[in-house]
């Protein structure tokens, strides 16, 4: 008996779960949310008037506009398989507000989609715009069609500018829509849209507008062109010329300085190796360590580098330069040690020169550039976890032939045991290379006093305090380029006192006969030092 309305009652039509939860909420995702305390949360989509299975103006734009989707099937033994599908943008076809379609173009031959779809028609896909963090979901189901049965509509899939044999049609139905959350989606870049990000900034430029921020006042202008996650610590940052075109030749160890703005708000400058191809002259890459407890450095870089931010930084300088001859390497990283590394390894395999790579971490979850290491040197790369063999430097050094020279780069430890292990092997200095990332450890508990006798001042630097560190604290101007004690641009003579040499780059004549000091890391044997600044 049909309902009818009593005088003085309103019919009230109860609101409907939306297409997408009728699909998805199945009773065992009831019960994990209902588990996991989001049942109440995710009631609303039970609870809704638009059923949310039709395309609107603004659904439909954004399939238009995507070259790319990924898509879901079951097979027959209920196993999902999902598959990346990928052509010019809109190549998906919106047929109407309820169909979509794509051509399916030859590929490997192994049809496993098809085969799926055949069993069972139901598909999803998953539709992704990086760049501004959307995602949409669609639910379907699909009709294969072929040209012999509906070359009409074989032709409204068609991609005239793609020109591959089409082996069939995918029409599918749509029973759901839903758009994602932007959380944990990473913006990705294809070189299109990188192309129109700098067009856009030369334009403005031309204009006088500024709309990117700018940091720094070194020679190089350099525009970040992309940003990748390397590990949960590790962040890459991809350079290019503001202007476009090719950037000064970075040979393999080479490293720029890159402004940063630390907490106290004065802009300083860090040090970090180029870690991209060094044949390459249309980018450089530096990877960043996020280190919470530093001096600011990384966490500005990783809170405030971003996209088409524009850095004035040096030309390229190398401390770490590669030899010449054609005399086997051994390469030796740690951590984010590989950066210098990576670059000298790849170097090394254009020149087709024999070398080793023998790389140690925490785990291979937090080893940068691991995977593409693995791909490109294969039995030349050695990892060392806590979970394989420890990599034994004795072992390693007294076995490499006699005219090896050796490259290390990472933490303190590695450097010290590198060191030692070539002194005990009585391996040339000449053979033994290194380069570091942070500055030994004085393990000072006292106070030094330092005398700037051309300043006219003198300082008192702290336990925490680098004398370079209260060099600029006390605006005097000074030379500095690693601040790891690997350059050997701070080096300042000491007039009065006795230094205590932590750097690793002063030679002996430079120590005791010409008197000079790296004020970045060398600390004070005396109570007091005098220096000809």
């Amino acid at each position: 008996m049909p309902f009818k309305a009593q005088p003085g009652i309103t019919k009230e039509i109860p609101a409907m779960p939306s297409a997408f939860a009728s699909i998805a909420f199945t009773p065992s995702v009831k019960a994990a949310q209902t588990r996991y305390g989001s049942r109440e949360n995710n009631r609303g989509f039970e609870l809704s008037e638009d059923p949310r299975n039709e395309l609107g103006e603004y659904e439909i734009a954004f399939i238009e506009a995507r070259d790319s989707f990924y898509q879901a099937t079951v097979s027959e033994n209920s196993w999902p398989y999902v598959q990346h599908r990928g052509g010019s943008a809109g190549f998906l076809r919106v047929l109407d507000s309820r169909t979509i379609g794509f051509a399916d173009l030859s590929g490997n031959r192994q049809y496993l989609s098809v085969g799926n779809l055949n069993a069972s028609p139901r598909i999803s896909l998953i539709l992704m715009d990086y760049p501004n963090r959307r995602r949409l979901k669609l639910w379907g189901t699909v009709r294969i069609i072929h040209e012999t049965d509906e070359p009409e509509l074989i032709a409204r899939l068609e991609v005239a500018s793609y020109r591959a044999r089409v082996e069939r049609g995918i029409v599918i139905h749509i029973e759901a829509i839903e758009w994602n959350c932007p959380q944990h989606i990473t913006p990705r870049y294809t070189e299109a849209e990188m192309a129109a990000i700098f067009m856009s900034q030369v334009e403005s430029r031309g204009s006088g507008a500024q709309p990117y921020s700018a940091l720094g006042n070194g020679p190089q202008s350099l525009v970040i062109s992309g940003i990748r996650q390397l590990t949960p610590r590790v962040r890459a940052y991809e350079l290019r010329h503001h202007e476009g075109g090719d950037l000064p030749e970075a040979a393999a160890g080479s490293h720029l300085n890159v402004p940063v703005l630390l907490e106290d708000g004065t802009i300083s400058t860090r040090n970090y190796s180029i870690s991209s191809n060094p044949a390459r002259r249309d980018i450089y890459e530096i990877a960043v360590l996020l280190e919470p407890e530093g001096h600011g450095g990384s966490r500005f870089i990783h809170s405030n580098y971003q996209l088409g931010m524009t850095l004035h930084c040096s030309q390229p300088r190398n401390d770490f330069a590669l030899h010449e001859d054609s005399r086997p390497a051994v390469l030796i990283a740690g951590g984010i040690g590989i950066t210098p590394i990576k670059a000298m390894a790849l170097a090394l395999a254009a020149k087709q020169q024999e070398f080793q790579l023998h790389y140690a971490g925490r785990g291979t979850t937090d080893m940068a550039y691991l995977d593409r290491l693995q791909r490109e040197f294969g039995e030349r790369l050695h990892v060392y976890t806590p979970e394989r063999p420890r990599l034994d430097l004795a072992a390693l050094m007294a076995t490499s032939p006699v005219n090896t020279v050796f490259y290390a780069c990472g933490p303190q430890r590695l450097m010290d045991d590198v060191s030692a292990t070539a002194q005990r092997l009585g391996i040339a200095a000449e053979r033994i290379r290194m380069e570091r990332f942070a500055a030994p450890s004085a393990d000072d508990t006292q106070s030094i006093e330092v005398e700037l006798f051309r300043s006219g001042k003198t300082l008192t630097v702290s336990p925490q305090q680098s004398i370079l560190d209260a060099v600029e604290a006390a605006g005097i101007s000074a030379n500095y380029g690693c601040r790891a004690g690997g350059c050997g641009l701070c080096a300042i003579k000491v007039l009065e006192g006795e230094p205590r040499h932590l750097d690793a780059v002063l030679s002996e004549h430079d120590r005791t006969q010409d008197h000079l000091m790296c004020i970045c890391v060398s600390r004070a044997n005396s109570k007091k030092l005098v220096l000809d600044l």
